[in-house]
């Protein structure tokens, strides 16, 4: 007997459980960062004051960016979702979707190529995944591994065979190929198709599966 598929109740209610855990990471930290401003002289409180409303201003500037299409994404339609033990041959490079291993790859920070099987099954749990060419520069890879950064949601890892960027980014039924690490269309991306609500899986877990990241 096949997998139920949750509910659009069940999915908003799992989908709202994991923003409400994201939140709380981004509550914590914004607690330690204050905790550190408190021991600061008042001239260096006001500058971290400063630097909080613009982050703010920042945030509501680049979901205003996601609200809109984003020039160069790709979308792929007709994805099949079965699970597969098998090596699967997929019509994009990085995959964007498509039939999958039943094991989704840990989300995180990978230094070593990861498997496209298990990597496409966190896609379809929401997650974004960030990959790159091997020879792209240190610096440049940072970058990259930054975004990742208290986010449970998004995979990095190093990618074999990108053919016309050294940089592709991609969700479920979406992908986006840039040539720099500096795009402004990276973090838009991230912030629109992270966790895509329209997805059956999302908000399932992208931990205790496969995979050790870094």
């Amino acid at each position: 007997m096949p997998d139920r598929r949750p509910t659009a109740a069940e999915r908003q209610a799992r989908l709202a459980a994991v923003r409400a855990e994201q939140r709380k990471k981004e509550r914590g930290r914004a607690v330690w960062i204050g905790s550190i401003a408190g021991v600061l002289v008042l001239a260096l409180v006001g500058v971290s004051a400063w630097v909080i409303v613009d982050a703010g201003r920042d945030k509501a500037a680049l979901q205003a960016q996601a609200d809109a299409d984003i020039e160069g994404v790709e979308a792929f339609d007709g994805l099949t979702f079965d699970h597969v033990t098998t090596a699967v041959d997929y019509p994009q490079s990085p995959p964007a979707g498509g039939d999958h291993n039943a094991a989704w790859l840990n989300c995180g920070v990978y230094t070593e190529p990861v498997p496209d099987e298990n990597a496409v099954h966190s896609l379809e749990h929401g997650a974004v995944w960030i990959t790159y060419d091997p020879a792209l520069p240190a610096a440049d890879v940072a970058t990259l591994q930054a975004f990742a950064e208290n986010q449970s949601y998004v995979l990095v890892s190093p990618y074999e065979g990108l053919d016309s960027s050294p940089v592709a980014v991609s969700a479920w039924g979406y992908q986006l190929k840039v040539d720099s690490v500096d795009d402004e269309r990276l973090p838009v991306f991230i912030q629109k198709y992270l966790l895509n609500p329209e997805l059956a899986e999302v908000g399932a877990p992208c931990s205790s599966g496969v995979g050790t990241p870094a």
